[in-house]
């Protein structure tokens, strides 16, 4: 028997009547009422809620009773109230008609189950009867909205092949390859020494390729905590451990989802992440922390390193299958040493950079500090030859740059300059001594320049011979024919 069975019929009476009165009430009062049935559908609507018609696009009521509520009114939450019984009695509701406040209320059948809903337009104006409320919710949808668009921003990429800055032959080999790349959806290894634009690459086969609109995000491996890099990667599902948040958070598999997934500084990974890395990426799904669920993803990889990634295999300290798993489409990116003729264009494109957002003069250097600048090795590659460019701008007065400046910077960084090599003699010049000079036989005076390069070298590394091989661009193995060759090198010394 029902609570109202139990009711004298006096009261019972009594509660029919006000239910009847309470509907009659907000039938008349409000500014619109319809009714949805367990399907969903619009089954009801009442004179004063005939008028948002033609607002919402129908000239005819057989338009919109009858149809699914969610195809006719937009951003409606009827459908919530069918699902889950629980009534919202205040919202505010914009679509092509306007802005309403609205109350959904769910109705039941005897046996208690939701047969339909109820929803009643309170007020068709509210920008006058309900100012503060309105011009609250307009800030937090402006807030809401500025949010999206920053964060948007943030996930696209910030370079293109334009902004990889070079044209000898190493750059444009690096860039056609990492175009095509760019059209594939096999994860890219970039391999190079640091500073040498692995990310900027990074980012613009991201920007040439299919998943360009959507987002970009990276990790860089080396900067996270390794007790941490698991939350990271897969995110932590709601109160998953003490002090977590009771949302859960997404890891970075979900946030780049249909986009691109960047790994840096790959070779610092520890070995338990690496295990739980190669399963998500071979099944194509990962395990929030404190969950049991599986999540799809989907995201293309690029990952960078300027580690030896191959002696890391076989020293046991990178799985052999998850290199093999990355190493799909490598791309090598040369040192700097390995294309001096991008120096002079990345000297203007890194000087104009720093001035854009320093808001100073563009530096101009000079044919000598230019050629100066070009002899270096920069070990820390472009990263080092923008330190250096950086420095200059801070400690001179006026933006023209002299030899003498650079040399100055390279020494108090810690870096002896090696000396340039000295620029052919015009047409006109070669009646004048440098003129007599280069028509001296064409192998010794190249065996000149290669004795002055190893002699600089050698000094610059402390006698080092591996480190100034590697100064220089060669094999440790020429490097010792070389001067034995010269007569540098004792015969009682050998290669090892």
């Amino acid at each position: 028997m029902s609570h109202d069975d139990r009711l004298p019929r006096d009261a019972q009476s009594i509660l029919e009547l006000t239910a009847r009165s309470m509907f009659d009430l907000f039938a008349n009062a409000s500014e619109g009422m319809m009714l949805v049935d367990r399907e969903g559908r619009v089954v009801w609507i009442n004179d004063q809620y005939r008028r948002f018609l033609p607002a919402l696009g129908f000239e005819r009521e057989e338009d919109f009773v009858g149809h699914p509520v969610s195809s006719v009114v937009h951003n409606t939450q009827m459908h919530q109230v069918l699902a889950t019984g629980k009534p919202i009695l205040i919202d505010l509701l914009t679509n092509r008609a306007g802005t309403f406040v609205v109350s959904r209320i769910p109705l039941r059948d005897d046996a208690g189950e939701v047969i339909g809903v109820l929803g009643i337009v309170l007020f068709d104006h509210p920008e006058t009867t309900l100012q503060p409320l309105i011009s609250k919710f307009a800030r937090l949808e402006q807030d809401l909205n500025e949010a999206r668009r920053e964060l948007a921003s943030q996930r696209r990429s910030k370079y293109t092949f334009a902004s990889f800055v070079g044209s000898s032959t190493a750059a444009l080999e690096v860039k056609r390859q990492a175009r095509r790349a760019a059209q594939s959806a096999s994860p890219v290894l970039l391999l190079g020494e640091t500073g040498t634009g692995k990310e900027l690459l990074a980012h613009a086969i991201h920007a040439a390729s299919p998943r360009a609109g959507r987002p970009f995000v990276s990790v860089n491996m080396a900067a996270v905590p390794d007790t941490l890099l698991e939350a990271e990667f897969f995110g932590v599902a709601p109160g998953a451990f003490t002090g977590a948040d009771k949302k859960g958070r997404d890891g970075k598999f979900r946030i780049a989802d249909g986009g691109t997934l960047f790994l840096d500084e790959l070779g610092d990974m520890p070995m338990s992440v690496q295990v739980k890395l190669l399963r998500a990426l071979q099944e194509g799904e990962i395990e929030p922390l404190g969950s049991n669920k599986l999540v799809r993803f989907d995201v293309r990889v690029v990952a960078a390193t300027s580690r030896d990634l191959q002696q890391m295999v076989r020293e046991g300290s990178f799985r052999e299958d998850l290199y093999y798993r990355l190493n799909v489409l490598p791309i090598r990116v040369p040192p700097l040493r390995e294309r001096r003729d991008d120096i002079t264009l990345l000297i203007e494109a890194l000087c104009e950079d720093i001035a854009a957002r320093g808001g100073g003069a563009q530096l101009e250097l000079g044919a000598d500090a230019q050629a100066l600048l070009a002899a270096q090795p920069w070990r820390g590659n472009i990263r080092e030859l923008r330190n250096v460019l950086e420095q200059l701008a801070l400690r001179s007065d006026s933006p023209h740059i002299g030899a003498a400046q650079v040399e100055l910077v390279l020494r108090e960084a810690g870096l002896p300059a090696l000396a340039p090599t000295r620029a052919s003699p015009r047409a006109d010049d070669a009646g004048g001594p440098l003129g007599e000079a280069l028509l001296r036989p064409l192998p010794e005076q190249i065996a000149e320049l290669e004795r002055r390069a190893i002699q600089q070298a050698l000094a610059r590394t402390d006698g080092n011979r591996t480190a100034a091989a590697r100064l220089l661009g060669i094999s440790r193995a020429s490097l010792y024919d070389r001067l034995a060759a010269m007569g540098m090198l004792s015969e009682n010394q050998t290669v090892v």
